[in-house]
């Protein structure tokens, strides 16, 4: 997946520091962190509402019959 898009977003100075505390707690940077909350955000949002994040791959399901 090749990430082409920038999103800018304006925070506080006490929210980015939280932020970062966090991604450092995860030991990942605070881009990613940032990234993965949101997408965790959308999937659960959309699928409340019976929709699919169009970024998630939905796998085919296998039957052993």
């Amino acid at each position: 997946m090749t990430k082409g898009q920038v999103l800018q977003i304006r925070v506080t100075d006490a929210e980015k520091l939280g932020f970062q505390a966090s991604a450092d707690l995860a030991g990942i940077p605070l881009s990613s962190w940032v990234r993965e909350r949101l997408r965790q955000a959308a999937i659960r949002d959309l699928e409340t509402t019976g929709q699919s994040a169009p970024f998630v791959e939905l796998l085919p399901l296998r039957t052993n019959i």
